[in-house]
């Protein structure tokens, strides 16, 4: 049967892209940052995954305030990079699996999460980004992904325990389907930013932090964290970080850490990145992989 092997948060910052598509990712300003996901390239090459479910949250190029879907689930065969307002990134169109999608999303329905389905849409930089800052310049994606955007831009978004408790049911859903596949759950957007108002510019290095150590054992704490903490502590787009918890909640009861990664500035906001496996208590299999060293700035 498929299994979900590891989970992957990240930042998904515009900037990235645009930084990585000019090749400046070596520069002396994004160097520091882009450093710290080459760890997990190497590791993504070995772990070889078949399906990345990719949480992330559209930018007004699939939705607008026409259309305001919770939980999205992408179940076509391909997606085209969006086009932002200064044309489509030359990164490869991203092919879905819809075998799995559309299994995710009957079993996500029936056990009472309202999922709505998209067979075709473009996909911005919420998606496009943590793929090229994963697997960097390549002629095709080297895995097969199943969006899901979550709204985080309209009030009001999802409860950090909904969003848990999400991926928790995405697990059960993985777990059901007969096809033996190496599944990983990425949560992107984040970490503390503020774009507009008197705040613009707000960084919260200690939040942040503690944000990232919750997501490791076995402490549920962060499902429980209300909207307007999000708000006070992490400014009005923080509350991005809601979708790190989809990935962790489909992780399990216990998780071990392989990497951090932590980096301020980069544009007006922080860069987080951890990279997390399921931990049942009876030893963590590092074979293949190897622990990394802690990256924090």
């Amino acid at each position: 049967m498929a299994r979900i092997t590891a989970g992957v948060a990240s930042s998904h910052v515009p900037l990235l892209g645009v930084a990585h598509d000019l090749g400046k990712d070596r520069d002396d300003y994004f160097g520091p940052i882009f450093a710290g996901y080459d760890w997990t390239r190497e590791w993504e090459k070995a772990e070889k995954p078949d399906v990345v479910v990719l949480v992330y949250n559209d930018h007004a190029s699939a939705f607008d305030m026409k259309i305001i879907p919770t939980f999205a689930i992408g179940c076509g065969e391909r997606y085209a990079p969006a086009d932002e307002g200064w044309g489509p990134r030359k990164v490869p169109d991203v092919h879905g699996h819809p075998d799995l999608a559309w299994h995710i999303a009957q079993s996500l329905i029936l056990d009472e999460f309202d999922m709505t389905i998209i067979n075709e849409m473009d996909v911005d930089h919420g998606l496009t980004v943590p793929l090229s800052m994963m697997f960097g310049h390549v002629p095709e994606w080297p895995c097969k992904v199943i969006p899901l955007a979550v709204n985080v831009v309209t009030y009001p978004p999802p409860s950090g325990n909904r969003c848990w408790a999400l991926g928790e049911a995405i697990a059960r859903a993985v777990a059901s389907f007969p096809e033996e596949l190496n599944v990983q759950v990425w949560g992107t957007g984040g970490m503390s930013h503020q774009l507009q108002g008197p705040r613009a510019g707000l960084i919260n290095r200690e939040w942040d932090n503690n944000f990232l150590d919750g997501l490791v054992g076995a402490s549920e704490h962060l499902r429980h964290v209300p909207h307007i903490e999000y708000l006070r502590e992490t400014g009005s787009e923080g509350i991005e970080m809601v979708m790190w918890l989809i990935m962790r909640g489909a992780l399990g009861k216990r998780t071990a850490m392989l990497h951090r990664h932590y980096h301020v500035p980069c544009s007006n906001t922080a860069i987080g990145h951890l990279v997390l496996r399921p931990d049942n208590g009876e030893g963590l299999d590092m074979t293949g992989s190897g622990a990394a060293p802690l990256a924090a700035e």
